[in-house]
């Protein structure tokens, strides 16, 4: 849970830090670093196959995934049947999202590429463009449709002990 609370400090940092950018010729360059660090975390979350928020919205609202189901088993009190299938689900769902994670992250370092490089026009854009939001989605797919799975095995008493552990209502 620390590491999500670490992120969100970051994307909240570069947020502000973001609002706050005046274009004067180069200084104020805190955002763009800010910016830069919150990229790298999430490139190195997502190449663990782990989501980064891409299921954000479902956990917020009684969806949670097998991760953190499982990070707060004894809470649940996860019946040994449901944690060995949170088990199987959050395998399969690393075993899926890695391959998927790692097509976004290609497609992102393509577009990178086209500026770095020098060689960007309209048409290599919009294609590099679909592909990177083409590989987002399906990473998104993976983790949304996991949030899914996991909460047809949970109880309503363990989903509300879960959204009471992990949102504080």
């Amino acid at each position: 849970m620390r590491t999500w609370m670490t992120i969100g400090i970051v994307v909240a940092a570069a947020t502000v830090a973001g609002a706050q950018h005046r274009h004067d010729g180069g200084q104020g360059h805190e955002p763009h670093l800010a910016a830069q660090q919150c990229q790298k975390q999430f490139e190195s979350v997502v190449a663990d196959g782990r989501g980064f928020g891409l299921a954000f919205v479902a956990d917020q609202e009684g969806y949670p995934g097998p991760l953190h189901v499982l990070e707060l088993k004894d809470r649940l009190r996860l019946h040994p049947d449901q944690e060995r299938a949170m088990q199987r689900m959050m395998d399969a769902m690393f075993a899926e999202s890695k391959p998927a994670a790692a097509r976004l992250l290609a497609a992102e370092r393509r577009l990178r590429s086209l500026f770095a490089t020098a060689t960007a026009d309209e048409p290599s854009v919009r294609a590099a463009v679909a592909d990177v939001e083409r590989a987002h989605t399906a990473l998104r797919l993976v983790h949304l449709l996991t949030h899914l799975r996991t909460r047809e095995l949970l109880t309503d008493e363990q989903r509300r002990l879960y959204h009471t552990a992990r949102w504080g209502h």
